[in-house]
């Protein structure tokens, strides 16, 4: 790769910063060395120009702390430590990703989960067999803010109306599905707002365009990272 010298104001124009970010920069490790004249002034070249736009690259894609501990690593000479932590970054995304088709597959357990018994009260144990789960885990799941029974009168018993039937055939059908508990109780907590788990789902659609987006915006810093370290031969 050719290097040839810039002003500051060269390599800071080229980025979209100020000449003060440039060297804040440098400052915190994410350019390259920058030598100096025998009177004190930086001597900048194409290479911390490049660096530059990578870093401005990294911390789109990747956020601001991974692309200094990228950069950081790959002018110390530790390259694999700055793939490493791009991997990371990538397998958070897939990560993220699997909870949200996990999720959207739960909705399709609730809409088959629709309540059968005629309408009227019931207790635990009568609860207990029309979703296929023991009391202990009824009570599990009150105490987890699932299921919310209410009390009979004079005895003290844990009552629930066909509502709390369905919402507890919902929670059983889920765990069955090995669903964490987060997840249902977003499932339920949106059921018991507005009825049904649809703004839960069109919030889901939503955040799964943003992590479109995202993985979109990593891969092209992937691809400028990629770009840099062979440019400059590490």
């Amino acid at each position: 790769m050719t290097v040839s010298r810039l002003r500051a104001v060269d390599v800071a124009r080229g980025a979209g910063v100020s000449v003060q970010q440039v060297r804040n920069y440098e400052d915190q490790g994410v350019l390259p060395p920058v030598r100096r004249t025998p009177a004190g002034y930086r001597i900048f070249t194409t290479e911390h120009a490049d660096a530059l736009r990578v870093v401005r690259d990294l911390a789109d894609g990747h956020g601001w702390e991974r692309a200094r501990t990228i950069m950081r690593a790959v002018h110390a000479g530790d390259v694999e430590t700055a793939l490493s932590t791009v991997d990371a970054s990538h397998a958070e995304l897939d990560r993220e990703r699997a909870e949200i088709a996990r999720v959207l597959g739960a909705f399709t357990t609730v809409t088959a989960a629709a309540p059968t018994m005629p309408k009227r009260h019931y207790r635990i144990g009568a609860v207990a067999d029309a979703v296929g789960a023991r009391t202990s885990s009824l009570r599990l799941w009150e105490r987890r803010g699932l299921l919310r029974p209410t009390r009979e009168r004079g005895t003290g018993y844990r009552v629930y109306d066909d509502a709390e039937l369905h919402r507890a055939r919902v929670v059983a059908l889920l765990r069955r599905g090995n669903y964490p508990i987060d997840i249902v109780r977003a499932v339920v907590d949106e059921m018991r707002t507005t009825g049904s788990p649809e703004r839960l789902r069109a919030e889901l659609a939503r955040r799964e365009q943003d992590l479109h987006r995202r993985s979109r915006r990593r891969l092209r810093a992937s691809a400028s990272l990629y770009g840099y370290l062979t440019g400059t031969g590490r």
